[in-house]
């Protein structure tokens, strides 16, 4: 359940950056995936397009439609920021982090890192009793 004071926040959020409710067509469409008959016989997915803009969002990320209609319109703010202000979301920054690390390493930089590794493993060697092999 989402409180009156996080929907007075999105509100001001949205003040802030010139979007107005009239500008907003909401539907409500029967949402996809696991969930079986009850995700089939109700409609709370929530499809919302800015007209000014032509951004369309569509949210199932709650079994609940009031849930979903919060969850798209702050989605709608985060793509509009992006859109008007050039701000990289703070998703975009974590998933842009993730592809960089599981980049694979360039030539040089692996036969660094396994030098470092080898001369690790020497010095461990050397750390050794003296009948120990």
């Amino acid at each position: 359940m989402i409180t009156q004071e996080k929907w007075e926040k999105l509100y001001e959020r949205m003040a802030k950056l010139g979007l107005r409710e009239e500008e907003l067509s909401e539907n409500f469409i029967r949402g996809s995936g696991s969930g079986g008959q009850k995700i089939n016989k109700t409609s709370s997915c929530v499809q919302l397009r800015h007209a000014p803009s032509g951004i369309e969002i569509k949210c199932q990320s709650s079994r609940l439609q009031s849930s979903n209609r919060f969850f798209a319109r702050r989605d709608l703010c985060d793509k509009l920021e992006e859109k008007v202000l050039g701000i990289k979301s703070q998703k975009k920054q974590e998933q842009e982090k993730v592809r960089r690390q599981k980049r694979r390493r360039s030539r040089r930089a692996k036969n660094k890192m396994l030098d470092s590794k080898h001369k690790q493993s020497e010095k461990k060697a050397f750390r050794k009793k003296v009948g120990e092999e």
